[in-house]
């Protein structure tokens, strides 16, 4: 019995599937997750592992999450382990949904020291953080989708500039127009 959350979001799963794909940005959106201390060269390839710390200093665990399913634009299945609190799994499905995309995150306890508590108590408490961590996945991925959006406008409008640094034709007309 996982934790559930669903949340739309005005991006394409590439551009969530970028953000996932960058280990470094895994305590960004991962509440909880304070600081990275080392991605595995290979990541997102599945059986890779990114290495953070949670919690707040002076009380810092370290943890590592390992990444089991690696399926763009559908899926992606980690492993995190977080000493004495455990193991747990969390699954993140994706599908299109309108001009945009749902995204589901599933998590749930499997070892340690949270899976031997009832689910009445750690359910809540995860789906109110993955509620958070959706929150924090949207703003990065529709973020990129605003920055891609504003390249490919800045692309089909920029003018080339001459090489030998003379005003371009544009700007010279420019001028004429303006009688100055």
């Amino acid at each position: 019995m996982a934790a559930r959350n669903t949340r739309l979001m005005h991006c394409t799963p590439d551009d969530l599937f970028a953000v996932l794909s960058d280990g470094w940005l895994y305590p960004v959106w991962v509440v909880g997750a304070a600081r990275m201390r080392d991605v595995d060269p290979e990541w997102p390839r599945e059986g890779a592992r990114i290495h953070h710390s949670l919690g707040v200093w002076p009380v810092m665990i370290h943890d590592e999450t390992e990444l089991v399913e690696w399926d763009p634009p559908r899926r992606l299945r980690l492993r995190p382990e977080a000493g004495i609190l455990g193991r747990g799994v969390i699954r993140i499905d994706v599908r299109e949904h309108g001009d945009g995309i749902a995204v589901t995150i599933l998590e749930e306890p499997v070892s340690g020291a949270a899976s031997v508590l009832p689910s009445l108590l750690w359910k809540p408490l995860l789906t109110l953080r993955n509620h958070e961590c959706l929150n924090r996945l949207a703003f990065l991925a529709e973020g990129r989708r605003q920055e891609r959006k504003a390249r490919e406008l800045d692309h089909r409008t920029r003018t080339p500039e001459p090489a030998d640094g003379s005003p371009s034709p544009e700007a010279l007309r420019d001028v004429r127009e303006a009688g100055v």
